[in-house]
């Protein structure tokens, strides 16, 4: 190794304007503002460029002097060529375990819970045993956390450091990278993606915020390499959030963040994807597609906790396939024109919004319900404006025209309206989501303090369906009342009310 020293902005103006440049901070700016205005500095900026005697390099025609030729690479030394710098070309398909066979066995909707990470663990656990030269799981310090243990049962943390009789699933060489840094988990990740392997990011999804700044870069440079004819697509960066906004029952207000979708809607359409699944089966059938995906960044947010499952397999498969879709068997009156449309985005909204219509089911039976559930959020931006994006007239046959649409989401609920502002019945669209009210509190008191809970969603359809209000006003005070029964219970026991944590989807419509 040779280690050559210099001073900063070395070979460059010694000093401009009476500042010292080269060895100081003046390096990293401008030296030297050059203007027509100001002949002095454009004189020393030819003087500067002329020190490197370009015509020494170069012909009269500004190509290099034929004496260069032996310097240049050529054939896979070529950095367009080099696989060291272009991952694709050695970029191998992974070996994927049928996902199926990881399902959890639905009964019913609802029945059983499991915990949607948990389930996935088992699969990434295969996927580690199958692919154990191209593909690594990385996180910070998270891996346990979010349910993925799994993975210590075919792997370790990789380790090169001294391992002590203390330490746990360690070893030099382990397929888990992890480390209390989301700054090295990213860069780790982008570096095996760029040398033509595949990963996946796991992490609290408050605390993913902290690499902004790197996958913004990273969504850059796919974005502009997929106008490079001879650069070979990679495998995606695919993040997994868990531990997310609504279940940080001991941590509390600093671990409550979903924004990272919203940083990552802001890039461009083609190289970002977003999905929110519901439960097990559809984590497991999306981070299967993400895995067989290229040349994206894959955000997919999941809950750890244990959860309902509502969907089996071959139900999931399909819905993850539209990406959102109408479920039939939570509505009312179904194949008539809803009075009211009740949509999902994420796996707790999708409680709360299937337990407001068993309410409404229950309080209002005359009322014509439509359930929407989105898995993939960027079906609801136009056509037009996403790959994925739904035309406007499906749109308007699953979100209506005209009628009420009461939108449960998973994070601030301003981006609902920035990827919907386009669509006709945009007006009549009412978003509940989490609006930064938080402490370390019950999973229900957290739905309570944002508004996203049954009881609210409920009362939002009353105020906002066209004269309900006046024929409803009992069910209303029913539900406030309801509401307020859960808060003093989880005042005064430190746990949620008996008739949440009990609730179930009801056995027969």
């Amino acid at each position: 190794m040779i280690i050559l020293r210099t001073p900063k902005g070395w070979s460059g103006p010694r000093e401009a304007d009476g500042h010292r440049v080269e060895g100081t901070f003046h390096a990293h700016q401008v030296p030297l503002a050059v203007s027509r205005g100001n002949p002095e500095h454009l004189a020393r900026l030819e003087q500067w460029l002329r020190s490197y005697r370009p015509e020494e390099l170069f012909d009269a025609a500004g190509a290099p002097v034929r004496d260069l030729d032996p310097l240049m690479p050529t054939g896979d030394r070529r950095m367009s060529a080099n696989p060291v710098t272009n991952g694709g070309l050695l970029l191998r398909d992974l070996t994927l375990p049928d996902f199926r066979a990881y399902a959890v066995t639905v009964d019913r909707p609802g029945r059983p819970d499991a915990s949607a990470t948990g389930v996935l663990g088992g699969w990434l656990r295969d996927v580690i045993a199958a692919n154990p030269d191209r593909f690594r799981l990385f996180g910070p310090d998270e891996v346990e956390s979010n349910k993925l243990g799994a993975a210590f049962e075919v792997t370790d943390r990789a380790f090169v450091g001294r391992i002590t009789p203390d330490d746990e699933d360690v070893s030099p060489g382990g397929r888990v990278l992890e480390v209390l840094s989301e700054h090295l988990c990213q860069g780790w990740l982008e570096g095996y993606l760029l040398t033509g392997r595949h990963g996946v990011f796991t992490s609290y999804e408050a605390f993913i915020h902290i690499v902004d700044s790197m996958v913004n870069q990273h969504a850059k440079w796919l974005k502009v390499t997929r106008g490079i004819p001879w650069r070979r697509p990679i495998a995606s960066l695919n993040y997994l959030l868990s531990s997310h906004v609504w279940r940080q029952d001991h941590n509390g207000f600093s671990h409550q963040d979903p924004g990272f979708i919203d940083h990552v809607v802001n890039k461009k359409a083609e190289v970002v994807r977003v999905y929110l699944p519901p439960d097990a089966n559809t984590l497991l059938s999306t981070m299967d597609h993400c895995l067989r995906s290229r040349h994206y960044v894959n955000v997919v947010v999941a809950g750890k906790q244990s959860g309902p499952s509502w969907l089996g397999m071959a139900e999931a498969m399909l819905h993850c396939q539209r990406g959102l879709g109408v479920w039939d068997w939570a509505g009312t009156h179904q194949g008539e024109d809803p009075d009211v449309v009740l949509a999902c985005a994420g796996d707790v909204p999708t409680l709360e919004t299937l337990a407001a219509a068993a309410l409404l089911r229950e309080h209002l039976p005359e009322l014509r319900v439509r359930v929407v559930n989105v898995v993939d959020l960027m079906r609801l931006q136009p056509d037009t404006e996403h790959p994925h994006g739904l035309p406007d007239a499906q749109f308007d046959a699953i979100f209506t025209r005209d009628r009420q649409v009461i939108f449960a989401y998973h994070g601030y609920p301003w981006l609902i309206h920035r990827l919907t502002y386009r669509r006709r019945n945009h007006a009549n669209l009412h978003v509940r989501g989490y609006k930064e009210e938080g402490t370390t509190t019950t999973p229900f008191d957290m739905v309570m303090l944002n508004d996203l809970d049954r009881f609210h969603l409920v009362t939002d359809v009353i105020d906002r369906v066209p004269g309900l209000g006046e024929r409803a006003a009992s069910v209303r005070q029913r539900m406030v009342d309801a509401r307020a029964e859960c808060r003093a219970h989880t005042r005064e026991y430190g746990e949620d009310h008996p008739r949440i944590t009990g609730w179930r989807w009801p056995a027969t419509p």
